[in-house]
């Protein structure tokens, strides 16, 4: 598929107004992605678990527009209040995805959004915002009559939200999903995520996913600024080779399930994503003393316990606390004596690998 592929031909059946909602789950990368180029094109592969709890909800109401002019008419409310500062965003999310969906000029609408989880706290929820809203867009677009196959619905969908946010395009399957083309990874390209379709060891399924809320402010840097930070960062092109290795090994590791492996990727993958941040200009620290606190205990419980027990980091102070599911309760007792009293006001998601959107 290439991007001209994505733009539809012929005609469509009008719809005066209607609304439609769907539910896009967070995601959690294992093999992070981290810069990229041209418009929402990433510098190298990337794989995430898709989450289950960690989710947006989003309603699409739409009306036809008899005036039709060079902005697109909408309101975005998030939690029932109204959100101006997310207006530019998805403004231009709008320009950018009018010439592979032209009807979108057509129309006004209203955007009503809310998080299972804070905004803007290190978890993706520009990703879960921004599938939402795609998925909504497509679901308008089959009702327009146009003929397409439910790939093909899942495809655009993750193309049309990589342009909202990169890494929302892996918000649509799960339970894993791969961005970036790859050369042992069949189908997997630079334009969208699509899910995982190698082996994958039992050991791997249905993993739990903690998530500990160290910082529920805004984040220091936006996923946009530090993206471009690695246009000339002297690491930059060791950094992409690596991934290219790490997706490699994963998928090794996945086959064979062996976590002891897993955990020397995962966790290496969430230090070096802060390293390029650490040594980019401007450079930033965006763990916080607790963060650090809550990495080392996790690695004493795991030198006393043998536990399978690892982390992971998106671009923010939170940790994602990392466990197979046969080590849930006794894991989850160990969140809540020891690790829990780090998070901001004791707040904590026990969260799951999940499957993907759902229509509502």
């Amino acid at each position: 598929m290439t991007e001209s592929d994505f733009i539809p031909s012929g005609d469509y059946k009008v719809l005066p107004s209607g609304s439609v909602s769907y539910q896009s789950p967070s995601n959690i990368a294992l093999v992070k992605y981290w810069g990229k180029y041209g418009e929402q094109l990433p510098q190298n592969p990337s794989i995430s678990f898709t989450l289950s709890n960690c989710h947006t909800t989003t309603t699409l109401s739409y009306k036809k527009n008899s005036n039709v002019s060079g902005e697109i008419p909408f309101e975005i409310f998030l939690d029932g209040e109204a959100v101006p500062d997310f207006k530019p965003k998805i403004a231009k999310f709008f320009e950018r995805i009018a010439i592979y969906m032209p009807f979108v000029k057509e129309y006004e609408y209203k955007i009503e959004t809310s998080n299972s989880f804070p905004h803007s706290s290190g978890i993706a929820s520009s990703a879960s915002g921004m599938s939402a809203l795609a998925l909504c867009l497509m679901e308008m677009e089959r009702g327009m009559e146009v003929a397409m196959t439910d790939t093909f619905f899942n495809e655009k969908a993750s193309f049309l939200a990589r342009l909202g946010s990169g890494s929302a395009c892996r918000s649509i399957e799960g339970p894993l999903v791969v961005w970036g083309k790859h050369a042992e990874i069949e189908g997997s390209t630079n334009f969208y995520g699509t899910s995982y379709e190698g082996e994958i060891h039992e050991k791997f399924h249905n993993y739990q996913d903690t998530i500990l809320l160290v910082d529920k402010g805004e984040k220091q840097v936006s996923s946009t600024v530090g993206h471009d930070l690695m246009h000339g960062h002297a690491f930059a092109k060791a950094r992409f080779t690596q991934a290219h290795e790490n997706l490699s090994s994963l998928m090794q590791v996945f086959k064979q399930g062996d976590v002891d492996q897993f955990i020397k990727i995962v966790e290496s993958e969430a230090l070096t994503l802060h390293a390029m941040m650490m040594t980019s200009h401007p450079y930033f620290i965006l763990m916080k003393p607790k963060t650090l606190e809550i990495i080392s205990e996790i690695w004493a419980y795991r030198n006393e316990t043998g536990s399978k027990i690892c982390f992971t980091l998106d671009a923010g102070a939170n940790v994602h606390v990392l466990y197979p599911e046969n080590e849930k309760e006794s894991v989850q007792k160990f969140i809540a004596s020891e690790l829990s009293k780090f998070c901001q006001n004791n707040h904590y998601i026990d969260d799951c690998v999940g499957n993907g959107a759902k229509k509502l």
